[in-house]
């Protein structure tokens, strides 16, 4: 078999081997291709492998959950791929499965790819058959079949697809190995040239099969639903009540009495049977799955143990698995700060030159002012954490590659239990160090409501990654040698606030148990290296976006703010004060009191902006901590996007300020600028936990559905930043090295 790097998948291909025979006529120059399997069955492997960066994300209409597309070459076509999300089931209950069988009967794609688990055939060919009953031309891909040989697992998969009247295909998505046989196989398909054409339906039984051939009957007074659909399938998802299927029929004529009929129908059935048709249509499609593996799949008489047995036994251990998972963070933020120093001196170095140089080109003024203090100065300060940006979402996408996620999930089941949670819900929490948007939209897993809502509450206390360049910047400053363990501490606090909070919120808003939940621990793999540098690019194209978008707009704005209105009392004087000294020969005092005097006009003017005003409302409430009007400012305008607070303060503290002509320009600034080490930690901790940014708080209104619960989360998170924040620093002052 092929490898990825095969000429067979590229712009100047070959032509395919299993249809020469095929018409000119007939070949389509593109093919639209739907990648459709179960969570952690490769599908995005597969994905990934073969549109390598010519991918893109986008939201499926109407709905906020990500669908990826991107395009692959062979045998001279185009391949317009879709990556669908993970789904065990085509019957519309989760937004998955609505958001997948919208997808397949909306866009009616040329060829369905089924991609399936091949160490977990039972599992994972449930939802084949419902695709089978779709209609629609399908291929299955055997994923990960290496493993399955590994565990001793032989599967004849020419006479399994022959059983179910559709083509399967032996892969391994992480190593290339099969792919090119894949699109052959797509194009056989979609062409009808496939030696595979037959589909073998799943027999219900007597009594279940004629009361589908009733409803068929009824239906053909829909004709426009079942050109769509297909009858037997509309037939089916009708009786099994499925959402989508009613809500289009409802509408109809004849709809209430075909549903008014469907009821009286599954009622006498299930009295008869003694058994609710959802769970007998489930049953039946289990069975028929069972018996094609039975006949198709074969064990080894010797069991081996499996390597990912021997590394659970270390990972999952009761005593050191929680040790082990705290030691891979401490890792991973080790690495974050301290490998990403290196790069990060050389971005800011370079953020430098360009300011010096803009700063010698351009003409004394307020455009110089703008360009060099505003633009290069704010979002310099931000640009420059783009290497650690990337370092945490390559261990990230490592975890997640690897199987090690939903290890960590398992690991953190016990404590979640403290909240009257499950581990499910801890990986939205740890995907909440990426980014909190994509983290609560992972609660929809959660079929409790009060789980979901519980955990989209305490959510936004898992430091997102827009977070990391405050962490990095004032740990970097004040606790340069200890840097790694404040920022890990950070990351912990956020952590026990979730668990502390999710408790006492379990005992007052959502009392009751959680509902009870099996953890599926899938295989480790060796994760694919263009897989991860794909998810780290996404991530960093996220992150440059929004450097050249509100961060921009945000740095532009408070610039502007700090600049006008310009004038405040006694600044004529100053002024004066200031020219006479400068066309006097300097004496080395003059020199000291001229530059005393500019320090005192640039603090005055800033005090008396439009942005110290603003920054004057919140002053008071963050006195308290040691801090002032220019952080009061910059956690404002950290409210549309936390990477602005960095923005804001490089700003703030380096307009006119001597200091920016050197790399280490913020940070020289913040040290002299009466900040302490104990207002430092109190300052993370605010950023940790305060208001949650724009996006945090739209995406917690649609998924909740509700204003209520939405102000209710600005509400707690403020009043919790400000009690966190007041004890951390009051605490800290008690050691005299940090107050």
């Amino acid at each position: 078999m092929r490898r990825p790097n095969d000429p067979c998948i590229s712009v100047a291909s070959q032509t395919p081997r299993v249809h020469s025979d095929v018409s000119t006529a007939q070949k389509r120059s593109q093919l639209t291709c739907a990648l459709v399997g179960n969570p952690n069955a490769g599908k995005t492997c597969i994905f990934n492998s073969l549109t390598g960066t010519h991918q893109h994300v986008g939201n499926y209409p109407g709905v906020t959950v990500a669908v990826k597309d991107g395009t692959a070459r062979q045998g001279g076509r185009l391949f317009n791929l879709i990556d669908l999300p993970g789904t065990y089931s085509l019957t519309a209950y989760s937004i998955e499965e609505i958001i997948v069988q919208s997808c397949l009967l909306d866009q009616k794609p040329d060829v369905v790819i089924n991609v399936i688990d091949a160490s977990n055939l039972e599992r994972n060919l449930y939802l084949t058959t419902q695709l089978i009953e779709l209609g629609l031309p399908t291929i299955v891909a055997l994923n990960m079949s290496d493993e399955a040989r590994n565990q001793g697992i032989g599967i004849d998969y020419r006479k399994l697809g022959q059983l179910l009247g559709v083509p399967f295909v032996p892969t391994v998505g992480n190593r290339g190995i099969g792919l090119c046989e894949l699109l052959d196989t797509a194009i056989a398909v979609a062409e009808g040239t496939s030696d595979i054409a037959h589909r073998v339906p799943v027999n219900y039984g007597e009594d279940v099969e004629q009361l589908i051939a009733l409803f068929e009957e009824r239906l053909e007074a829909m004709p426009d639903l079942v050109e769509r659909y297909g009858k037997r399938w509309l037939a089916i998802h009708l009786l099994e009540k499925d959402k989508t299927v009613c809500e289009v029929i409802a509408p109809h004529p004849k709809g209430q009495e075909i549903l008014a009929a469907r009821d009286e129908a599954v009622q006498y059935l299930e009295s008869l049977l003694h058994e609710d048709i959802p769970s007998l249509f489930a049953e039946r499609r289990y069975g028929f799955v069972r018996g094609a593996v039975r006949e198709t799949v074969s064990m080894s008489v010797e069991q081996k143990i499996r390597i990912s047995d021997a590394i659970d036994a270390v990972v999952t251990h009761r005593l050191l698995g929680i040790p082990i998972f705290i030691a891979f963070l401490w890792l991973m933020f080790e690495t974050t700060f301290s490998l990403g120093e290196i790069p990060m001196g050389w971005i800011e170095s370079g953020v430098s030159l360009i300011g010096g140089a803009l700063a010698a080109i351009l003409p004394d003024g307020m455009f110089r002012g703008l360009v060099v203090d505003g633009v290069i100065n704010g979002v310099g300060s931000v640009i420059i954490f783009l290497p650690n940006i990337l370092i945490l979402f390559f261990f990230i996408s490592l975890m997640e590659d690897t199987g090690y996620m939903a290890r960590a999930a398992f690991i953190m089941d016990r404590v979640m239990h403290t909240l009257g949670l499950h581990g499910k819900s801890f990986i939205p929490m740890v995907m909440g160090f990426g980014c909190n948007v994509p983290a609560i939209l992972a609660t929809r897993t959660l079929e409790n409501r009060s789980d979901r809502l519980l955990t989209i509450l305490i959510n936004p206390l898992m430091s997102c990654s827009a977070r990391l360049p405050v962490y990095i910047l004032l740990a970097g400053t004040f606790f340069a040698a200890h840097a790694t363990m404040v920022i890990f501490g950070i990351y912990a606090l956020g952590i026990v606030l979730a668990m502390l909070v999710g408790q006492l919120f379990r005992r007052t808003l959502f009392r009751g148990e959680a509902m009870p939940f099996v953890m599926e621990l899938p295989p480790y793999r060796v994760p694919l290296l263009r897989s991860v540098l794909i998810h780290v690019w996404d991530r960093a194209y996220v992150f440059i976006r929004k450097v050249g978008g509100v961060i921009l707009v945000a740095t532009v704005l408070i610039w502007l703010l700090c600049s006008f209105p310009g004038n405040f009392p006694g600044s004529t004087e100053l002024q004066q004060s200031i020219q006479q000294l400068e066309t006097s020969p300097a004496s080395p005092d003059e020199s000291a009191e001229l530059s005393r005097l500019k320090t005192e006009f640039t603090e005055q003017q800033l005090q008396y902006s439009f942005a110290g005003r603003l920054g004057g409302y919140v002053a008071p409430m963050l006195r308290p901590m040691g801090l002032d009007w220019k952080e009061g400012l910059a956690l404002l305008t950290g409210i549309a996007a936390k990477e602005t607070v960095v923005s804001t303060l490089g700003v703030l503290y380096q307009t006119g300020a001597e200091a920016d002509e050197t790399s280490e320009g913020l940070r020289v600034a913040l040290r002299s600028s009466g900040l302490t080490p104990a207002s430092a930690l109190a300052m993370m901790a605010i950023v940790l936990i305060y208001v949650p940014c724009f996006g945090t708080i739209a995406i917690i209104r649609r998924e909740t559905a509700s204003r209520r619960w939405t102000l209710f989360a600005i509400t707690y998170s403020s009043m919790l930043a400000w009690l966190v924040g007041f004890t951390i620093y009051h605490i800290a002052r008690l050691f005299p090295n940090l107050s």
